[in-house]
């Protein structure tokens, strides 16, 4: 599931408590007057709800056709010419028995790569056990660089939206003199007492300047 990022902007604060029924009531309560050192602020409670995300499966699998081959030279020569210097080089090869018959090579020579596509599957086994081939072309030695392909499946993908029924959000909080710790002491010493509706908090986020990103877990 993809993590979203709620804003939290100044003078606003999350709480999440222990029980999702203390949420709920204090919800309900909306309006609520908390003492700040001998000043008291009405702050407004909301209740929680993260942005649209997704939840989706990927699956990865190595595959038994494919090659991935970088660190390409680039050689004055047509793009044909190479396809065909590097099919011909990966149907055998002194450094492994070779993937035989190839059935696409697809080269970028812009980036100095190519896949090399083996007719048989199972064939890209043979080179994973070296990653490091010399290569000649053009009456030159270089060296490529051979990695497995990965073939990606996205399953199940599908919009979600979250609620956090433990958690709520409070708006309106007064400026006071006070650092921000000690007055987030006070709004969670406020929430906690079962006289105001409140609870045990298990966490709790305070912001007097500026704005902070939090994200949820399950």
């Amino acid at each position: 599931a993809t993590k979203i990022p709620f804003r939290l902007n100044q003078n606003q604060a999350l709480l999440t408590f222990e029980d999702e029924e203390v949420a709920l009531r204090l919800t309900k309560m909306s309006k609520h007057c908390v003492n700040l050192d001998n000043r008291t602020a009405n702050v407004t409670v909301k209740p929680f709800e993260l942005d649209m995300g997704f939840q989706f499966e990927l699956h990865v699998t190595v595959s038994g056709k494919k090659i991935n081959v970088s660190d390409i030279p680039e050689l004055p020569i047509p793009d044909d010419w190479m396809r065909d210097k590097l099919e011909l080089h990966f149907y055998k090869t002194e450094q492994a028995e070779g993937g035989g018959e190839i059935e696409d090579v697809t080269y970028n020579k812009g980036s100095g790569t190519a896949v090399i596509t083996f007719l048989k599957p199972g064939a890209s086994y043979s080179f994973v056990g070296c990653t490091k081939y010399p290569f000649c072309a053009e009456e030159r030695w270089f060296i490529l660089s051979v990695s497995p392909h990965f073939d990606f499946h996205l399953r199940r993908f599908q919009p979600h939206c979250r609620v956090s029924k433990k958690t709520i959000l409070l708006k309106g909080i007064s400026e006071v003199e006070e650092d921000e710790e000690s007055v987030q002491d006070m709004i969670e010493i406020h929430f906690q007492k079962p006289s105001n509706g409140g609870g045990e908090i298990e966490n709790i986020k305070y912001i007097s300047r500026g704005a902070a990103y939090v994200c949820f877990e399950e």
